[in-house]
C-alpha cells in the first residue's frame, strides 16, 4: 500500500499518542498477572523477592522498586511474549531504498513487526515458553540497543515514557502481588490467548481472587 506522509495526517498522531499512553499499561498489567496466575513457580520468585526486599509489615516504596530483580525479567518476559503493541510506528521514507535487500519506494507505509520479532526461534529458544530467567542477566534494556527486543521501540522514535511507564507498571504491580495472594476462580476456564489490534490485549478478560497477604491489616487502609 502507497500512501503520501500527508495522508497519515494529525488522525493518525493523536490516536497513536492517546492510545500508548492509556492502554499499554493496563493492558501489560492483566498479562503479567495472567502469565504469573499461569506459573505458581513463578508466582512463588515474586512474592519471596516481594518479601525478602520489604517485608511483611510495610507497603511497596519508590526505593524498593530498584531491588526487584526478579520482577523485572518476568515484566520483561511479558513483554516479549505479549508486546502491547506489536507494530512499531508507521515508517514512510522520503525517497526509494534498499533495507537488507528489499527495494521499499518512495512513500511506502513500513511497519516493524515487533510480534514477529519478539516470536523468532532465531532470536528466543522455545519462544512461545514463559521464562523470566532469560532477563536476569542483565544484559537486556528498553533502549532498543538489542533488535530482538523492542517493545518500546528504538532510534529517535523510541517512545519517550519509559521511565514513567516502566516505573509505574513495576509499582502496580509489586503493590498488587505484595499486599495480596491471588487465586482464579473454580472452574474458571484460564487461556492466554491474544487478541490483536493496535494494542495486543488478551483475548478473555482476567478474572482474579484477591485475599489478604499482609498481617498487619491497618496496611490496607488510607
Amino acid at each position: 500500500m502507497v500512501r503520501t506522509f500527508h495522508q497519515i495526517s494529525d488522525h493518525f498522531f493523536l490516536s497513536d499518542i492517546i492510545l500508548a499512553a492509556t492502554d499499554t499499561t493496563s493492558t501489560m498489567v492483566e498479562w503479567v498477572m495472567a502469565e504469573i496466575l499461569n506459573n505458581p513457580v513463578v508466582m512463588r520468585n515474586v512474592q519471596d523477592e516481594l518479601t525478602r526486599v520489604i517485608g511483611t509489615n510495610k507497603i511497596v516504596e519508590e526505593s524498593h522498586l530498584h531491588k526487584l530483580t526478579y520482577l523485572d525479567g518476568v515484566i520483561n518476559e511479558t513483554f516479549r511474549l505479549h508486546p502491547p503493541l506489536p507494530l512499531l510506528i508507521q515508517r514512510c521514507p522520503d525517497e526509494s531504498c534498499k533495507v537488507g535487500g528489499y527495494t521499499i519506494p518512495k512513500d511506502t507505509v513500513v511497519h516493524i513487526n515487533v510480534w514477529a520479532i519478539h516470536h523468532d526461534p532465531n532470536n528466543w529458544t522455545n519462544p512461545l515458553d514463559f521464562k523470566p530467567e532469560r532477563f536476569l542477566n542483565g544484559k537486556w534494556d528498553y533502549n532498543g540497543n538489542n533488535v530482538k527486543f523492542l517493545p518500546f521501540g528504538s532510534g529517535r522514535r523510541i517512545c519517550p515514557g519509559i521511565p514513567l511507564g516502566d516505573k509505574m507498571l513495576t509499582y502496580m504491580l509489586a503493590s498488587l502481588l505484595h499486599s495480596f495472594e491471588w487465586n482464579l476462580p473454580k472452574d474458571e476456564d484460564f487461556e492466554t490467548s491474544d487478541e490483536f489490534g493496535f494494542v495486543t490485549k488478551k483475548k478473555k478478560s482476567l478474572v482474579a481472587i484477591p485475599s489478604q497477604r499482609l498481617f498487619d491489616a491497618s496496611l490496607y487502609m488510607g
